[in-house]
């Protein structure tokens, strides 16, 4: 408890819990993909259940079976394989209706074909009229599961506040959660606690590992916004589930959806994280593979030519070589062709468009960003991607590392050509802040069609300044 003296509040702090030897559950531990692999299965088995009702009512057709692969496929982009904490069938019902609808509307074309409408209509009703019940069923035989240890997740809880209690002590009361929370992550604590404090928020990325935590909640507590923002990064980059208990959660303004739970009458918010997913970057490589490969290909007559225009006009080197910073902090080199007159204090000297030292053609291959062409085969090789936050020099990023609040976050991901920030009119001699601010919201809101659309808009503008 609190002791106050002279309008003075007084905190006393909690001796930090021990991490043990071994955090590992004794015996089998369900893996991560066990939850999403029964659900879709049982919601398979339901769709195969409806077929066979359709087909037996004399309604079967090509499309009606072309129906359950796209059923399923909707289900899964949708989010309805990710491992819930509240497990409620019947509330989700509207939410699973509306998925399978949509199957229905991709199918729909199909009547111009000859396919009967009414077929479609029909597998689309009963198809929810089983996979609704389906889904109870098999909710509630993972609310059982989940009281066994081997179905149990551990989490930390960060603040040691009422709002962090009450969800502490509904995850111990209520196991069909499927939540062990080992401890909370705060500065101070008091001796009525029912979990030990493990530590303090800087502390977080040694507590996941040294008590294999799978989830991270974060409730409220009295970190400063700034450290929430360090706590969302560190679990992101820890590969754990993130969940926030929205402030003023209790005036209506809690997001409602499948990324968020109630955990009894405490809302939690799951972050996603699709950024740094492992499956989202195998897409993201292959894209940088096929594009860069591809440009390399077909500029290679191009870059013969602009090799022999730099070699001829300027004395020096063709290609222009600079060590940067990637990816976690790793060192990379990357090559240009040289724009600029051979100086050496490149490293260290921030040039600008307005540059003196810029050659003839260097004022050509910048305003056509020809000069960037050498970096796709830093591409190929993975040092780089298309699209990320753009390299910097080491000089400067230690620089701004130390005056640019969330700078160094930027290297998470692999750096790239082109990016968000760059697109937004944030290049050369423009605001490091606002360039930090749109490379990381990039990272934090990564997808696939981002890139695509910043590459479309890249061509753009490279088209406009030639012009220009």
């Amino acid at each position: 408890m609190a002791a106050v003296t002279s309008d003075v509040v007084t905190l006393r702090a909690r001796p930090r819990a021990e991490a043990p030897r071994s955090a590992k559950v004794i015996g089998w531990t369900a893996p991560r993909w066990f939850t999403p692999c029964f659900l879709a299965s049982t919601d398979a088995a339901a769709l195969g259940l409806a077929i066979a009702i359709v087909a037996l009512a004399g309604h079967g057709s090509a499309v009606a079976f072309a129906f359950v692969p796209l059923a399923l496929f909707c289900l899964a982009v949708s989010g309805a394989y990710r491992t819930r904490i509240t497990l409620g069938a019947l509330s989700a019902a509207p939410w699973l209706a509306t998925r399978l609808a949509v199957p229905l509307l991709l199918l729909a074309p199909a009547s111009w074909l000859g396919a009967n409408v009414g077929d479609l209509l029909t597998i689309g009703l009963v198809a929810v009229a089983t996979v609704i019940p389906t889904r109870v069923l098999s909710f509630g035989v993972l609310r059982h599961a989940r009281r066994r240890p081997a179905f149990q997740e551990r989490a930390v809880i960060l603040g040691a506040g009422e709002v962090g209690t009450d969800l502490a002590q509904a995850f111990e009361d209520f196991p069909e959660f499927g939540i062990t929370p080992v401890g909370f992550v705060d500065r101070v604590g008091g001796e009525d606690l029912v979990l030990p404090v493990l530590g303090d928020v800087d502390e977080l990325a040694g507590i996941i590992t040294a008590w294999e935590v799978r989830r991270v909640f974060v409730a409220f507590g009295p970190a400063r916004e700034s450290a929430l923002v360090g706590v969302l990064r560190t679990a992101a980059e820890c590969r754990v589930d993130l969940h926030v208990v929205p402030r003023f959660f209790d005036c209506g303004v809690t997001p409602e959806g499948p990324d968020t739970d109630d955990v009894r009458g405490i809302p939690v918010y799951r972050v996603r994280r699709a950024a740094l997913r492992r499956p989202a970057w195998v897409m993201k490589r292959v894209l940088d593979v096929a594009v860069a490969g591809t440009v390399l290909v077909l500029t290679a007559p191009i870059q013969a030519v602009v090799a022999l225009a730099v070699k001829l006009t300027s004395p020096g080197p063709v290609l222009f070589r600079q060590q940067r910073v990637g990816q976690r902090g790793q060192t990379i080199e990357v090559a240009k062709f040289r724009s600029l007159a051979c100086n050496g204090d490149s490293d260290t000297r921030w040039n600008v468009n307005g540059d003196p030292g810029v050659t003839k053609v260097g004022r050509v291959l910048r305003a056509t960003s020809l000069d960037e062409l050498p970096q796709l085969w830093s591409i190929v090789k993975g040092d780089m991607s298309l699209v990320g936050p753009r390299p910097e020099r080491p000089f400067f990023v230690e620089r701004f590392s130390q005056s640019i609040d969330g700078y160094d976050d930027r290297h998470r991901l692999p750096v790239g050509l082109t990016g968000w920030a760059q697109v937004h009119g944030l290049r050369g001699d423009t605001s490091i802040e606002e360039r930090a601010r749109y490379d990381n919201q990039y990272i934090e809101h990564w997808s696939l069609w981002r890139d695509i659309v910043i590459l479309v808009r890249t061509v753009a503008e490279v088209v406009r300044s030639a012009r220009r």
